[in-house]
């Protein structure tokens, strides 16, 4: 099956259909996947400022992640489930859009950071948990995080504004209008 195929089929699903064509659904995934991005990257900045030596110093790194890794890695769960579930209402288009693409690299990016941050400066944490200042590969990953999280937010947002729904075709059945939502009567 080609890409194309696939990712026709993907948008076709019934679960793609019956989010794209409700009236809340995707603004609702849509919300939840914003508040699990603020909520990773929010833990991600006290971890980074803290490795950066502006933030919680009078804390152990160890503890500080310790305590933030949980809600890190739940908010990402949501965002990735989310995001998914958002991308295969529209599946052929977000695949196309230069913005969903920077988004994926840049998540990839944060992914193998935080690997070689784990692999390297973490092993040696013992050796400086306490200190003020974090070693040279510590800080470097903070920036790292720093910067692609916010290309994440930015690339993310102009998804939104570059994305539309000109190759999936519209539902057969009338939108409902604001009326129809609050129950009011129509006028003829």
């Amino acid at each position: 099956m080609s890409a194309a195929a696939a990712l026709d089929w993907l948008q076709n699903t019934s679960l793609a259909v019956h989010i794209r064509d409700s009236l809340l659904l995707f603004p609702l995934l849509e919300s939840a996947h914003v508040i699990g991005l603020a909520m990773v990257v929010g833990t991600a900045l006290i971890i980074d400022l803290r490795l950066l030596g502006l933030a919680t110093m009078h804390r152990s790194f160890q503890r500080l992640a310790y305590e933030t890794l949980p809600w890190t890695l739940g908010a990402f769960g949501l965002t990735a489930l989310t995001g998914l579930l958002m991308f295969i209402t529209n599946a052929t288009v977000y695949f196309h859009n230069g913005y969903f693409r920077a988004k994926v690299a840049l998540l990839v990016l944060a992914a193998l950071n935080a690997l070689v941050f784990e692999l390297i400066p973490r092993r040696r944490v013992m050796q400086w948990d306490l200190a003020s200042v974090p070693p040279r590969g510590a800080r470097a990953a903070a920036v790292v995080s720093l910067v692609v999280w916010i290309g994440v937010i930015v690339a993310g947002r102009m998804i939104g504004f570059t994305a539309t729904r000109g190759t999936v075709a519209e539902p057969t059945t009338a939108e409902p209008n604001f009326e129809d939502l609050l129950g009011l009567p129509t006028e003829p």
